[in-house]
């Protein structure tokens, strides 16, 4: 009995293992805040980040601005990801489709979301729309290739199976090629959502006065460095508890394919 519970807690030991760089960290610029107290505009010390931190939570205002990110990035998330899987499955079904949009794809794919900020704030003005269609469109990509990818490794039985059947390009999709391609779908959409979050963050910081990123700004025009990095720490444990959960979603869904990425 000991030695089972002794086993059951490896895999936990190993897991926390990974909070020892950055804790270590931590206590070095601790240390080194302390044998140079002098102030700085572009560093802050582990305790008035913390501090820095608490109050944005005591206040309000990191809630809010989360709230803000969050709605903008799941929402181009959603829609990217839904529109790029979509895609990717037309394109597995029709070679010629695939064929003829290659070049378009390998042309538009290549260009950064904030490059489109301009025409989108033409098209739209500030606000969500214009932050939801940058994080849509950076989310497609990722959903389209992931997607195209895992139909191309189909096995080719099950889409004979689907031409004897006769079935109709929909029955294909939902009976054949979406269980089959699903678990990496599902990858790809972990990637996706990193992206999505990063480029919401962006976004905010470039043009869109709201979310944590317009708040990173205004903590750097405020000459504030320990809430800046206040904030960039939030938004990195933001996107790790994201991963985590769909990680977790992952290993409950397709538990066939735990241990790949």
């Amino acid at each position: 009995m000991m030695q089972n519970k002794h086993l059951r807690f490896l895999p936990a030991a190993r897991h926390w293992q990974g909070l020892l760089l950055p804790v270590g960290i931590l206590a070095l610029c601790q240390g080194i805040s302390f044998l140079s107290p002098g102030d700085s505009q572009t560093l802050a010390a582990p305790h008035a980040i913390i501090s820095a931190l608490s109050k944005a939570v005591t206040d309000g205002t990191l809630l809010q601005a989360t709230v803000a990110t969050l709605a903008a990035t799941l929402i181009g998330l959603g829609l990217g990801a839904l529109l790029g899987t979509i895609s990717g499955m037309l394109l597995g079904l029709s070679s010629v489709l695939q064929h003829l949009c290659h070049f378009s794809i390998e042309v538009l794919r290549p260009v950064p979301p904030i490059a489109l900020i301009p025409i989108f704030m033409l098209a739209m003005g500030f606000g969500y729309p214009m932050e939801v269609a940058t994080v849509a469109f950076a989310a497609f990509w990722p959903m389209l290739i992931m997607t195209l990818a895992a139909v191309r490794n189909i096995e080719r039985n099950l889409l004979e199976v689907a031409q004897v059947l006769q079935l109709s390009p929909a029955a294909r999709i939902s009976k054949i090629m979406l269980p089959a391609a699903a678990p990496r779908i599902f990858v790809a959409f972990r990637l996706a959502a990193g992206i999505a979050l990063m480029v919401a963050v962006t976004t905010e910081i470039t043009i869109n006065p709201q979310g944590l990123g317009y708040h990173i700004m205004q903590a750097q025009q405020s000459m504030r460095p320990d809430l800046m990095l206040a904030l960039l720490i939030w938004i990195g444990a933001l996107g790790w508890s994201i991963n985590t959960l769909l990680v977790s979603t992952q290993r409950r869904l397709f538990p066939a394919f735990n241990g790949r990425p």
